[in-house]
């Protein structure tokens, strides 16, 4: 059982909803990633999506956006990425890492030697914005020989078919983006959330986590009560984009953020 899926089991038996948060690696600086990190997870991260810094974040809104150009402007590739969660593991060995990226990067370093150095490092799963199912069987199968899952987003526009192909490849769990556009923006509508949530399930035997437009306490609440997971990203990174020049308060700062949406989902879970 991978890691992912241990951390997901061990959730669902006590009847607890995931927090997941996002963050950039290397912003604002590549020093300030890995007590970042350790600084979510005492404030209650079950798993941690690390961004890897892409010039071309297609799927990314402004503020994530700004997060890659700060990363890269310190020369954060994914080697220094992979250092990054090495250098997190030598004090956690358990908490799940996802990373969270573009296609290019993997191709440039080569799938097999990508695969092998991410395991080495650490790396539980990865979730690459441009590979569909249908081009990446050979990805897959490659990940999985080196026991890292490979984690797929889901629409509001995903059919059945794109779902059932998604069911097919996925494993660690799916990440379904609970509104249209990019990273940040719309407004979620909870029922329509819900719905989508019940059709999903009925064709993925997988957790499902809930990401996109999650951006406080009462709405994180709201969504535990229907996902298996809570994603937060943007929320973070302006938060820290507002410190990118105190990086040292960072962690200490997202800590109290998360904590609060821990408190949340907590109540709702137990609600």
């Amino acid at each position: 059982m991978s890691r992912i899926a241990a951390r997901f089991a061990d959730l669902a038996a006590r009847g607890r909803t995931a927090l997941i948060p996002f963050v950039t690696a290397g912003d604002p600086g590549l020093e300030t990633t890995v007590p970042l990190m350790h600084a979510m997870v005492a404030a209650g991260a079950d798993l941690i999506e690390l961004g890897v810094p892409f010039s071309d974040p297609m799927a990314d809104g402004p503020v994530i956006q700004r997060a890659s150009e700060r990363a890269l402007a310190h020369h954060t590739r994914l080697r220094d990425v992979l250092a990054l969660v090495r250098q997190f593991r030598a004090q956690d060995e358990t908490t799940p890492v996802i990373l969270m990226g573009y296609l290019n990067p993997i191709e440039i370093m080569g799938y097999n030697s990508f695969a092998e150095q991410a395991s080495m490092a650490g790396v539980d799963g990865v979730l690459i914005v441009d590979a569909p199912p249908e081009e990446s069987e050979e990805l897959v199968a490659i990940l999985r020989q080196a026991g890292i899952d490979l984690v797929y987003l889901l629409a509001p526009t995903s059919d059945e078919e794109r779902i059932l192909k998604i069911g097919n490849l996925a494993s660690g769990f799916v990440y379904y983006v609970a509104v249209k556009g990019v990273t940040g923006a719309g407004h979620l509508d909870l029922d329509a959330v819900a719905a989508k949530l019940a059709e999903i399930r009925q064709r993925i035997d997988l957790p499902v986590g809930v990401g996109f437009g999650i951006k406080d306490a009462e709405t994180a609440g709201r969504l535990a009560r229907m996902a298996d997971a809570v994603i937060v990203g943007s929320a973070i990174v302006g938060r820290m984009e507002a410190l990118a020049m105190k990086p040292a308060q960072i962690p200490a700062a997202i800590g109290d953020f998360l904590a609060g949406l821990r408190v949340a989902i907590d109540a709702a879970d137990r609600a």
